[in-house]
């Protein structure tokens, strides 16, 4: 076996010497403090763009608020609502009445009285046909929503564009013989659009004879625009103590 001569040894070791310190100047600008900090850097900024500064601004101008949850013959009724802008976008019951035919008639109501809620920005909407105590049930509770917004009618100023501002009012409370009663009216235009009780004799027959009553007495003091209204037959006491309230709130009015 040949033996390598010491001179080609020597040169064969400078050789690989010089390739190891070029290698390492090669590598040398990746680990440049500068050029870490810079890579650093861009990470922070990514994540900042990606933060929607819109989506923070429609959080800020958007309401949710929850009315009261409503008694009926059937079960509660609570509706809460999603308003932006001064105008209601979004309505849902989150109590109704359920189970066998009661269920049946919520899922049958509740969507078109949360689209009714919607398209007028109040609580003056339509009773659905066949669903009538969980349709006034709704109204009183829609009502109570918009007056903890501090206005009656959220989107009457835009959506309407007529300058006609609504009021809401609620009379004293009446006491009659089986219960107290109270009623709310909304006034627009000079005009009573809506009338809810608030409070009225619940339980038992009284119950079924409120049930039957309010209503009609919701209907006559808007129709009347006073408290001028008849008494439904089998409801005196009732209908007493729900003309003094609504004269109450007449009263408070101005009128």
């Amino acid at each position: 076996m040949r033996k390598s001569h010491p001179i080609r040894r020597a040169l064969l070791a400078t050789a690989a010497t010089v390739s190891g310190i070029v290698l390492l100047l090669s590598l040398k600008p990746a680990s440049d403090p500068a050029s870490a900090s810079a890579a650093g850097g861009a990470a922070p900024q990514q994540t900042a763009a990606g933060r929607s500064p819109q989506g923070g601004a429609e959080a800020a101008g958007t309401t949710t608020v929850t009315g009261d949850a409503v008694r009926t013959q059937y079960g509660p009724v609570q509706v809460r609502l999603t308003v932006r802008d001064g105008r209601v976008t979004e309505a849902a019951a989150i109590q109704a009445p359920s189970g066998g035919r009661s269920g049946q008639i919520t899922a049958d109501a509740v969507p078109r009285l949360n689209q009714a809620a919607v398209t007028a920005g109040s609580a003056d909407v339509d009773a659905v046909s066949g669903a009538t105590y969980t349709s006034t049930g709704y109204r009183q509770s829609l009502q109570s929503a918009l007056d903890r917004m501090g206005g009656a009618n959220p989107g009457t100023g835009a959506g309407a564009g007529a300058g006609t501002e609504a009021r809401t009012v609620t009379g004293a409370v009446a006491e009659t013989q089986y219960g107290p009663v109270q009623v709310r009216i909304t006034v627009s235009g000079g005009r009573i659009s809506q009338a809810t009780a608030v409070r009225a004799p619940e339980g038992g027959r009284s119950g079924q004879i409120t049930a039957d009553a309010v209503p009609r007495l919701n209907q006559a003091a808007v129709t009347a625009g006073s408290a001028d209204i008849d008494a439904v037959s089998g409801a005196t006491y009732t209908s007493t103590g729900y003309r003094q309230s609504l004269q109450s709130a007449l009263d408070q009015l101005g009128g």
